[in-house]
Parts: C-alpha cells; structure tokens; sequence
C-alpha cells in the first residue's frame, strides 16, 4: 500500500460517503416528496457489460449470463430488455430485499465482463405543490430583486428553431402551449405507473398522476407513500410552459424560450418512474436508437429533466447522459427538494448535466432547494407557503383525477427552477447555434450574478441571468467560488499517483477552515483507491485511505481546513489505485470556496 504523510497545514475532515442518505430536517411547511428508501424492494437491474464481452451485444447471453448469475445467488433471473445505451434490463423474478438484492449485485461485480450493475430506482418529480391556486405574476423573468433579467434576452432570441425535450410526466393539451408542441413518446413501460391502459407507445399524453394514500408503498419509517391521497400535479405540462409557452397570444403566461419546439416525453406516473425508461427516455431524445422504439424525428438541442432520486448518480444513467452530450444536446436536471447536498441525488449528482438550485422571490435559496459543489447555478424556484403569488406561473389542468380543464397555477419547486435554464439553452442556442453544451454551460455560469440573499451549502456560480448571458446588457458577472475540472484521468491498476489540476483564480487570502473537495471517481471497488488534495505549495492531506470497500464509484465530498493555504493557485487531487484487478478513471473534481 501507498504511504503518503499528510502535513500539519490541510486538516481533511470526515467525508460522507455516496452510499450514505443524508437525513435532512424537512421545512414544516415543505410538502412531502416521495423518495426512494434504503428498504425498497428491488426488481430488476441495470448491468452494463465491457463492449467485448458476448452479453453487451447478444440478447441470448445476456439472458444465459443472468440465469447463472441467479443461480449462483439463489435468485431466478431473466434477461428483460436491452435499454438505448446498449446495458441489459436484468428481471429478478419479483421483489428481493435490498439484502438479496446485494448479493445477486455481488455476482455481477464479481464478473470481470461486467462494466457496472445498479438497481432499477425509481424517480418523482421534483415540485413542490402550492398551497393556494391564486394566481401570480411572472416576477421571475423581470423582477430586478430575483428575476432571470429575461426580457433583455428576447432582443437577441426567441428559441425559434430549437428542439427542446421535457422528460417527465408527458402533456397535457393547454392553448396555451399547443402551437409549440410536437409528438413526443411514452416510454413507461410498467402499465400500473402509466396510468393510461398500457405501457409503452407513441402517446406521450399525461392522463394524470393522482395517487391514493399507502398505494406506493411505504418509507424507511414504514409510513405509507404517498401519507395522503394527492391529485394529479400535470407536473410536465408546468415545466414546458415555463420554457415555451406562447407569448403575444393575448392570454396566459409567456415561456422564457416562447418560439422553441417542446417534444414531451414521458417517464413519470403513478408513484414516479423507473431508472430504466429515464435512461431510454434520454437515449432517445438525444437522436439515439433505442430497440423497438421508432427513431425521434425532432433530436432534441435541450433536455430538461425536472425528476430526481436518492443515491447519487448511477453508471447507467451516466452512460446515457454522456452519449446525449455527445450527440450535442445539453441536458438541464433539478437539483431536488430535499434540502441535502445534491451529490447525493440521481441525476443531479450526475457529471455532464445542468444542476440548478431554486431561489425564492427575495433572491436566497430556496428553503426546500438541494445545494452543494455539484450545483452549477441558481434560478427562480419560488416559495408558496406564504403566497402563491410568489411561486412560479405556468400552464396546468384544473383535473384533480382526471382530464379537466386548462387552467394556470403557480408551484415551487427545483423543478421550476430547471426550465428556466433549459429556456435559456434554448434561447442560446437560437442565437449561436454552433454553441457545445459545454459551451452553453460556461457561459450561464460566468454571467450569473451574486444572489440577492442568502445561500448556505453552495449555489453554483449564482443566478442565472439571461440578458447577460445572451450578451444584451444584463449584470456584470461577479465571478464564482466555485473551480472545477471535468476532464477525465485515468487510473492505472496497481499504478503510480495520478493527478488532476484546478487552477484558482480572483480569490483574496488564505482559503477558508471549511474548503470543500468534491470527488467523481468511476472505479468498480472504490476501496482500492488512497486520495491526496495538494495545495499550490505542495502540502498535502490525505483524503481517503484504502479500505476493504467493495462498492463502485466514489461521488463525495470532503471538508478541509485549508486556513494556512493561499487560495490562488494550482490545487491538485492526487489519486492511486493500490490494490490489483481493476482501473478507473477521475471523472470529475472541484472545490468550492
């Protein structure tokens, strides 16, 4: 094993690792949110196989390798699906224990041709329902206090000619959005969380969400999910108002991008949706095939996915967000409403994506919003406790358990807070269609503005502001304390120390008591790795030791008492994999100030 002596000036302090829940104190005013428990029953899994193992193309290995691996556990499993990143869909045959479920996890691991194996989780939406149904204004675009300065966009863009995907619950017909939507998809496949019949097809109608109480199962406490009988939240047809809804119709509220496309696609229904349809629902979307599914005629240039879970991002929906970005689609996510660090969150821990926290209307985080150095940015979230008015308006229906009418509700919500940064990448885009998606986020980030209030726990670079972004005389920007790199590092087996550079810039002093490291290693057995952060003098500390881990990937972050280290420099994490039989790679790292 590797031995490096930590120095007296970096002081690591204890880190939380990915596997942990965080256990947050909900806001009592804050409505409750369905999450994925650790005592869950599993029913299927996600194993992506090494593109030169039989399985990764065969459906009949695939189905063949499940059953011994099954066998080996004492499980009867079955090859399900192929999904659009190329993993297989393994059926355990019914509902195992989170405890069963390990150990068939294990066997997979254990398969030199296995890349990774996750469970099958399931998603929710990411609002948080108002109170009261008054109407509000659109304070969010304009207001000078918290507003996303977007009128000084609109001289620049429209969002004409840009495709935008909202992956969530589907659409339901508003006159107010009708003119900007074009046929999407249903890729829910369990007909139960469907609610419309069957499973999937080519109807991405949202014909409700409604729930009864206890009918989703129960929580970790055992208490019944969802505690109450809820209505439907038409939570998909919200957030594409908020990109595209129309503008200078007379009527209803305007999108932020009111003259792009909005292509629906639908994931979430009753109790959520699963990590499976997701990552096809993203394959997909991104112009990328997915079996059985007719190719998408309108590629999506903008992906908003307003939907979360717990247990930080997994391989297979990092699988599907990296082949989206490849294909050049940028992909905005929902920090969550948990109030926790959104590392611990699939996607929104997930690298390559958008992550926004929500404000609220006087410009600090929002008392619901996820946080952290996974962030990227900040925009309106609203808060409905107090009043609807300042919560966000948007396009809804006025059926509580079926299809009624149109209406306009406001909602508070990271799920709010998304949309307005996908209608701004679509804004963008209209205006330089040439723009990357790393590009597009760059910019967001280096022309926000410092927020108005207060934000504990990390906001990203700020709040987003749209003149500016689109060069239209918005806010100077006021700089981030936030320094990452996302460029991969590749760890050899039983290797010599690699390591990843953060160049500080702007900043005054020594660095603070509570610096904060932030650490995405993909690696099948995380126990393997010793993890050194080296201030720009050379001294070091020691981060992580090695340990008898066994669990895939490492998404954390660690507090450090850097007081002794001038800020300005060149930081380096430092990374060895001691152990033989595997190799990894440093997917992504950064600190915040």
């Amino acid at each position: 094993m590797l031995a490096v002596t930590a120095t007296a000036l970096l002081a690591a302090g204890a880190a939380t690792s990915a596997a942990a829940t965080p256990s947050p104190t909900p806001a009592a005013s804050a409505a409750a949110t369905p999450s994925s428990a650790a005592g869950t029953p599993v029913e299927r899994l996600i194993v992506g196989y090494k593109s030169p193992a039989a399985e990764a193309a065969s459906d009949s290995a695939a189905d063949k390798d499940a059953r011994a691996k099954g066998e080996k556990a004492g499980e009867s499993l079955g090859f399900d699906r192929r999904l659009g990143t190329g993993a297989a869909l393994v059926d355990l045959g019914g509902e195992l224990d989170r405890d069963d479920a390990a150990d068939v996890m294990e066997a997979f691991r254990a398969d030199p041709d296995v890349a990774y194996v996750v469970p099958d989780a399931r998603m929710y939406a990411t609002a948080v329902s108002p109170n009261d149904a008054e109407y509000g204004r659109q304070w969010d675009l304009f207001e000078s206090t918290a507003g996303m300065n977007v009128p000084a966009a609109w001289d620049k863009a429209t969002g004409q000619g840009v495709k935008v995907a909202v992956i969530d619950t589907g659409y339901v017909a508003h006159s107010d959005l009708a003119a900007n939507v074009v046929s999407g998809y249903d890729f829910i496949s369990d007909p139960f969380i469907s609610q419309d019949g069957g499973g999937r097809d080519g109807n991405a109608a949202d014909p409700g969400d409604w729930m009864d109480r206890g009918e989703c199962g129960v929580d970790e406490d055992g208490l019944p999910v969802p505690e109450e009988n809820t209505d439907n939240s038409w939570h998909g047809t919200h957030v594409a108002g908020t990109i595209a809804a129309a503008a200078n119709n007379g009527k209803g509220v305007a999108g932020i991008a009111y003259d792009a496309t909005i292509q629906p696609v639908r994931v979430l229904g009753k109790c959520g949706g699963m990590t499976s349809d997701i990552i096809d629902a993203i394959t997909w979307a991104s112009g990328g095939s997915v079996q059985g599914v007719p190719s998408n005629p309108y590629p999506a240039d903008v992906i908003n996915m307003s939907l979360g879970g717990e247990g930080g991002c997994d391989a297979g929906t990092q699988s599907a967000i990296n082949s989206a970005v490849g294909r050049g689609t940028t992909i905005v996510v929902a920090a969550g409403n948990d109030n926790a660090n959104a590392a611990y969150f699939n996607p929104a821990g997930c690298s390559n994506v958008i992550t926004v926290a929500a404000s609220d209307r006087q410009g600090n985080r929002a008392y619901y919003s996820n946080y952290g150095s996974v962030v990227d940015i900040t925009a309106p979230g609203g808060e409905t406790p107090s009043s609807s008015s300042d919560g966000i308006l948007s396009t809804l229906n006025g059926g509580a358990r079926s299809v009624g009418g149109e209406s306009y509700a406001a909602y508070q919500g990271t799920s709010m807070a998304a949309p307005h940064i996908a209608g701004l990448a679509a804004l963008m885009v209209d205006a330089n269609p040439s723009l990357t998606p790393a590009q597009i986020e760059s910019t967001i980030k280096s022309k926000a503005r410092s927020l108005p209030g207060s934000c504990s726990g990390g906001c990203g670079a700020g709040l987003a502001d749209a003149g500016a972004a689109l060069g239209s005389g918005g806010t100077t920007p006021t700089g981030s304390n936030v320094f990452r790199n996302t460029t991969d590092v590749g760890i050899p087996d039983t290797g010599s120390w690699v390591t990843s550079s953060v160049t500080v810039t702007g900043r005054s002093g020594n660095a603070p008591s509570t610096l904060k490291v932030d650490v995405d290693i993909k690696h099948p057995y995380r126990g393997d790795l010793v993890i050194e952060i080296l201030a720009p003098d050379g001294s070091s500390a020691r981060l992580k030791d090695a340990s008898d881990d066994g669990t895939a990937n490492l998404l954390t972050t660690y507090t450090v008492d850097a007081s002794d280290a001038a800020a300005n420099g060149t930081w380096k994490l430092r990374v060895a994999d001691v152990y033989s039989g595997d190799t990894g790679y440093i997917d992504s790292w950064g600190l915040t100030f």
